[in-house]
């Protein structure tokens, strides 16, 4: 026993002690960065680099973003913001780069570049090069257009392209199969998150397209403004048993925002009163835009967003919402004598009820627990 402990004390000395340098460590831990290597895990690489597109939409320098799932596997993501700036960097080395293959490297840990932004603030897109077999980057900017490549997180030599006065960043990016599970996108994941931005960045028109659909397997092929909720694991049966369906294209643009986002909400419920409740306030650093409405139903259904990021655990934001209704409420039940004084206060639980609403804040220093 004595001398099995002087051997584990032997092999546990300065030797074992391991440095992981630049993006090895993402690919060691893969889960410590996107929660998983799994489905889930798979598709946060296509939030990372579309909460980067969406990113300049909210900084006010992008109007579309056109998203692809390639016939090869792969995933294509362009905007027509800035584009990620290609001047050499104080590192030496292009800043495109620094951005791809350096962790805690972007503009967002500063608040000149971006007021508020959403994903891994700087980490995502490295993250998604690390986890990566190849990764393009096109961009244009600085009146060219600018091509980089990276075949398993090494950059290649950046090349300067035609001339150009457009701006923007397209991302291609294949996830390497010997990390995840499975590299299959699912479309319906997919336009589910794309809606649920558009929702969020009012007149924003986001894209997508599935190449990997061929014209023969295309049902229908009408651009929806809707992708459908989330279906039972016995609604899916049923319809797969009826017609496979494949969609080749969608489109999401929302004039209303967080008012269309209610109206799908209660899409199929009958609502109480015609007119969705909005409002919107600002702040130094921070905004807040709220929509609601009652519908007939017994449950609610109340979704919260920190920068556009669904926050499914909750936080301050929606623990205010909840207390402040519940408070005006009751004042306006007791102002109007809906209340007596004798009568108990209606519960939170009660006010709720039917109720679909929709928080979004946008922060300039989140704190974000649990974001993966």
């Amino acid at each position: 026993m004595a001398a099995q402990k002087k051997n584990n004390q032997e092999s546990y000395g300065a030797d074992s002690i391991k440095i992981l340098e630049g993006l090895e460590a993402v690919r060691k831990r893969p889960g410590m960065y996107i929660g998983s290597t799994g489905e889930r895990g798979l598709h946060h690489l296509v939030w990372e680099v579309v909460d980067n597109a969406v990113d300049e939409a909210m900084a006010g320098f992008a109007t579309k973003v056109d998203v692809r799932l390639l016939e090869d596997g792969g995933v294509e993501v362009a905007d027509d913001g800035r584009g990620i700036p290609v001047a050499m960097h104080d590192s030496g080395v292009p800043t495109v780069d620094v951005v791809m293959t350096v962790l805690h490297a972007g503009g967002k840990f500063e608040e000149g570049a971006y007021t508020v932004s959403g994903g891994l603030h700087g980490v995502g897109v490295s993250v998604v090069n690390a986890l990566s077999s190849r990764l393009e980057a096109d961009i244009r900017r600085d009146g060219h257009e600018w091509f980089q490549t990276y075949d398993n997180s090494v950059p290649g030599t950046l090349k300067q392209g035609d001339a150009t006065k457009k701006t923007g960043t397209t991302i291609r990016f294949w996830a390497d199969a010997t990390i995840f599970e499975t590299t299959t996108y699912d479309f319906e994941t997919v336009a589910r998150r794309l809606q649920e931005m558009a929702f969020l960045n009012k007149g924003l028109t986001i894209n997508l397209t599935d190449e990997r659909v061929s014209a023969e397997e295309v049902v229908d092929e009408v651009v929806s403004d809707t992708a459908e909720a989330p279906k039972s694991a016995e609604e899916k049966a049923a319809e797969e048993a009826v017609a496979p369906q494949k969609v080749k294209h969608r489109t999401f643009h929302y004039p209303g925002g967080l008012v269309d986002f209610v109206k799908h909400i209660n899409r199929t419920k009958q609502p109480i009163h015609n007119t969705v409740v909005d409002f919107s306030g600002k702040g130094e650093g921070h905004e807040v835009e709220v929509a609601m409405q009652w519908n007939a139903g017994y449950s609610e259904s109340v979704h919260t967003f920190a920068n556009t990021i669904n926050t499914h655990e909750g936080g301050t934001h929606e623990e205010g919402f909840r207390a402040a209704l519940t408070s005006v409420v009751n004042k306006y039940a007791k102002d109007k004598k809906l209340l007596k004084d004798k009568d108990p206060n209606l519960t939170g639980d009660d006010i709720r009820e039917g109720l679909a609403a929709v928080i979004s804040v946008k922060v300039a220093q989140p704190q974000f627990e649990g974001q993966t």
